[in-house]
């Protein structure tokens, strides 16, 4: 929902805050307040263009911010986008120099337009004179479709991912065709260079240890001799010592107990200097200077940092590199069965696709012949008199293949009988063009309402996907061109009906229109030291009726006009 907008010196606008509320907002004014310029700051808020020309004369620059609350939706694309949220707010600002230059910011952080763009279809939808072509393309269309027949393009979004995922692999596969037989010859040197080393996990570093003791094999025998010597095989050795001490300790436990287990840690001693002094011993009598031995480690050595230098940095990772080498040899070798082994793949995913996405058409068409009727109908109850049909045409083309689906969805008007069927944007009125979007948005909502009702009153329906409302704001410029009476009585109970679901605002000239409204705001253009100032009000009750009466009468309220508007308003209600 859209909590507050705001415009500093956009076009004839100085400073202007707009508060809204849930439900029907509406706006209105005299001409050339500000109304639709409020409308275009807020398409402008979601990724419409910019220009120079919006800053208002005498500024250097145009600021517009406004404040959504947010949607799970739309704090994924935060997040997607590197942008921190704000908690349950998202906060939108554009800045326009007088230059042309302009700068974006979401939630106070830097950001580019597109992100605007994205964040469009979570928090507002414009239909404005000057956006609603651009709003509503074929995608919107077929977004709106499926929401009405609750359809689902999971299904076809899987199979699509599928069917794409195994294309690329075998597009892979031709493409490199010729640049992995180019390697061939390299990966079989270097396969057969590793493989003919006969590599050990870890040899590298044993052989370093081996290399160190045969290098300094004398020393080594020295120093394990002279110590045997002095732990166990000398007059004065450590063991001698231990013994004598072991027998003197056991004759003082023979009187006195408490000796008895410090004769046993020194028997424990004893065994300990024995066991070192046999395994110092084994030591250096397995130690073998060969000269020999030497040199044979060495050259192993230097093969073994060839190789790393070459294929990795560990014996293991030369290994790996390898069984790498030896597997794209493989795959080279193998390739006619890979590759049939990818086209059958790609094949069962093209089918599982063609089947999902056929079963989606069928369902779009069941859905846009139903939408039709009733967008028909309710497009004739707004002062228009139109013949309306949905076209979904199934591209079976891949070229048109999506994740949702291949259906190229057309919604087609004729606003005059005997004229041929047009696509919607063709419709010239943007008045016009606002109103059939009225009517669609009522249609869709009040289906989605009965289904909803429906599946709470028995246990076993489901309201399906998209039956949820949707929680953007709808925004409607001047939807009452070229009508009055009931038939703007009619918009207005549109209006009224399409905001029970999600937040409306419209700007309207009609009394008959903002006679619905939850929350009025008026629009005031006032002339202060020399300038054009624009002011927005949140109208009372009394204030309300009073400009329900001036949209009556004009600028002279009258008796009767107050009492007019405060039955309209009353029986709005």
């Amino acid at each position: 929902m859209l909590v507050e907008l705001r415009a500093e010196n956009y076009a004839v606008i100085d400073h202007a805050v707009a508060s809204f509320g849930p439900g029907l907002n509406l706006l209105t004014g005299e001409t050339g307040a500000g109304k639709s310029i409020l409308v275009d700051a807020l398409a402008l808020l979601m990724g419409g263009k910019a220009s120079a020309e919006l800053v208002r004369h005498g500024a250097e620059k145009a600021v517009v911010a406004c404040v959504f609350e947010s949607t799970m939706g739309a704090e994924a694309i935060l997040e997607e986008n590197g942008i921190d949220t704000e908690g349950s707010e998202i906060i939108l600002r554009r800045e326009i120099l007088a230059s042309g230059k302009g700068r974006v910011f979401v939630n106070n952080q830097p950001a580019a337009a597109a992100v605007l763009k994205q964040l469009a279809p979570e928090l507002a939808l414009v239909h404005a004179q000057t956006e609603t072509l651009a709003s509503f393309d074929q995608a919107q269309q077929r977004i709106l479709l499926d929401r009405f027949g609750g359809i689902s393009t999971d299904s076809v979004a899987e199979t699509h991912a599928r069917w794409r995922a195994a294309g690329e692999k075998l597009d892979a596969l031709l493409t490199g065709e010729q640049d992995r037989l180019r390697m061939v010859d390299l990966w079989s040197y270097q396969r057969k260079e590793i493989e003919g080393a006969r590599l050990e996990p870890g040899e590298d570093g044993k052989l370093e240890t081996e290399k160190r003791v045969l290098a300094n094999a004398e020393k080594l025998y020295a120093a394990a001799m002279s110590a045997f010597e002095q732990l166990y095989e000398g007059g004065a050795s450590a063991e001698a010592a231990l013994r004598a001490a072991l027998r003197n300790l056991e004759e003082l436990a023979r009187y006195d107990a408490r000796f008895a287990e410090s004769a046993q840690q020194i028997a424990s001693a004893r065994a300990a200097v024995g066991d070192v002094s046999a395994g110092v011993r084994d030591y250096a009598e397995g130690i073998d200077a060969s000269p020999e031995r030497l040199a044979e480690i060495e050259d192993r050595l230097a093969l073994l940092d060839r190789l790393k230098r070459k294929y990795g940095k560990t014996v293991a990772e030369v290994i790996a590199f390898g069984e790498d080498a030896a597997r794209k040899l493989s795959e080279v070798e193998d390739r006619d069965g890979i590759l049939k082994a990818l086209r059958e793949e790609r094949k069962a995913a093209e089918t599982a696709y063609r089947a999902a996405a056929a079963a989606l058409t069928a369902e779009r068409k069941s859905a846009a012949a139903k939408l039709a009727r009733l967008a028909e109908a309710q497009i004739n109850s707004l002062a228009m008199k139109v013949k309306f049909t949905i076209s979904v045409a199934a591209g079976e083309d891949e070229a048109a293949w999506a994740a949702a689906g291949w259906d190229a969805i057309e919604f087609r008007i004729a606003t005059n009988a005997g004229e041929p069927l047009k696509p919607l944007t063709e419709i010239a009125s943007g008045g016009e063009l606002s109103r059939v979007m009225l009517a669609l948005k009522v249609a869709v909502e009040e289906n989605a309402a009965k289904s909803v009702k429906s599946g709470s009153k028995n246990s076993g329906a489901k309201s399906g996907p998209g039956k949820k409302a949707t929680p953007r704001t709808l925004v409607f410029d001047e939807i009452d061109i070229g009508i009055g009476g009931r038939a703007a009585e009619a918009v207005g109970q549109k209006l009224k009906a399409l905001a029970r679901g999600q937040q409306v605002l419209c700007v309207t000239h009609l009394p008959q229109i903002a006679a619905f409204a939850d929350q009025h705001l008026a629009v005031e253009k006032r002339e202060s030291q020399g300038r054009t100032r624009t002011q927005i009000r949140v109208l009372d009750d009394q204030a309300r009726t009073r400009e329900v009466a001036r949209m009556l009468s004009g600028a002279k309220v009258t008796e009767t006009s107050l009492q007019h508007a405060a039955q309209m308003i009353a029986a709005s209600r």
